[in-house]
């Protein structure tokens, strides 16, 4: 497979600088990332050959394994490993303890259980102090921040009830009863988000 039948985001393709712009900073003492919802791999593959310090992990549900792995196959560099399968509703996540954990555009996706379960299911794989790092839109008391988060936030529920833009509040309830606290909230282009927590 070559590069031009790769899966492709323009989404990824327009956010991965400024996301990374951010993480060169917060990830600059990390070795170890669990990237949770990989999807196309432009993030893994992106992040992974600009942070040389950082081993990459990345992982999707089964259904986008194929695309991902393909992508990592061809564009891969030595620090980014061959993707695994993980769903965040699983009891038991992947081997091994990371310094971070990386999400991009996938809450409003999930359904709110499955943003539960994924804040349960840091506990066997973030180290103490480690990082969450988390990319997309979010809501703020109660409210969209934009007419086109608003928009969206429409149209995600009109596909699927369950999914939907997420209450940043609500998520930082998740998050502290898991340990994280929340250290940083960067505004990104197109009225996106970059929130950092980091583990007590």
């Amino acid at each position: 497979m070559t590069s031009q039948s790769l899966p492709f985001s323009a989404a990824c393709e327009r956010n991965k600088d400024p996301i990374l712009s951010v993480l060169c900073t917060a990830f600059a003492g990390v070795t170890g990332v669990l990237e949770v919802g990989s999807g196309t791999g432009q993030h893994a593959v992106h992040f992974a050959r600009r942070l040389p310090h950082v081993t990459w992990q990345p992982t999707d549900r089964p259904e986008w394994l194929a695309g991902l792995r393909a992508r990592v196959a061809v564009e891969g560099t030595e620090n980014l490993l061959t993707p695994l399968e993980l769903d965040v509703a699983s009891k038991s996540w992947v081997p091994g303890r990371f310094d971070a954990v990386f999400t991009a555009n996938t809450f409003h996706i999930m359904s709110w259980a499955r943003v539960q379960a994924f804040f349960r299911g840091l506990n066997c794989v973030l180290v103490e102090r480690g990082l969450l790092a988390v990319y997309g839109p979010f809501n703020y008391d109660g409210a969209c921040t934009s007419e086109s988060n608003a928009a969206f936030d429409a149209q995600l529920r009109e596909r699927d009830p369950e999914s939907g833009l997420r209450d940043r509040g609500k998520v930082d309830e998740l998050a502290a009863a898991q340990g994280l606290d929340l250290i940083a909230d960067h505004a990104m282009p197109a009225n996106n988000r970059l929130v950092l927590w980091q583990r007590r």
